[in-house]
């Protein structure tokens, strides 16, 4: 036993109205993508974290030679990112979708 088009329909409402926005993703991968601001947004938070943390010791270790590289490779993460929103953000939008599904399935057992 499937769903009706009708919960199709309400899902895909609830879809469009949970997700996650590209014009927001991209606002906060501009201003503070280098603190993995946009990762937190999308719900992805171990590399989050990541970013936020190499950021952090790389810009206290930057009178070093190993700050200026952390800083670098947390510049070039968050510039391969940019091209990475829009998939992160149907991702996201699947997520909701299936976790929708699921709960209109069960709702019917």
């Amino acid at each position: 036993m499937g769903i009706s088009t009708e919960q199709q329909i309400l899902i895909e409402q609830r879809v469009t109205n949970e997700a996650k926005s590209i014009g927001a993703s991209y606002l906060l991968w501009f201003f503070v993508g280098y603190l993995g601001g946009h990762r937190f947004y999308l719900g992805q938070k171990g590399t989050a974290i990541a970013m936020l943390l190499l950021t952090i010791v790389g810009a206290v270790t930057s009178f070093i030679g190993v700050g200026m590289v952390l800083l670098v490779i947390v510049g070039i993460w968050a510039l391969v990112d940019a091209f990475l929103i829009p998939g992160m953000v149907a991702e996201h939008k699947n997520k909701v979708r299936n976790e929708l599904l699921q709960q209109a399935l069960i709702a019917q057992a």
